[in-house]
C-alpha cells in the first residue's frame, strides 16, 4: 500500500521479515485503509523522523 510507505506507525518486523503497522485497527478502520485507502491513524513521516522512530 503506497499510504504506508511513508507513515510514521510503519515499523519493521524482523520475525516476519515485513514491515507491519504499529496501530491497533478494527474491522471498519481497516475497510476503509483497504477500499478507501484512508487511514484514521496516518501520520507521514520524513526519512529523519522514522529513523528516529524505529
Amino acid at each position: 500500500m503506497d499510504l504506508c510507505d511513508d507513515c510514521q506507525h510503519l515499523i519493521y518486523d524482523e520475525e516476519l521479515d515485513a514491515d507491519i503497522c504499529n496501530m491497533d485497527l478494527d474491522e471498519d478502520e481497516y475497510y476503509r485503509l483497504v477500499h478507501n485507502k484512508q487511514c484514521p491513524f496516518y501520520r507521514r513521516g520524513d526519512d529523519y523522523t522514522l529513523a528516529r522512530h524505529q
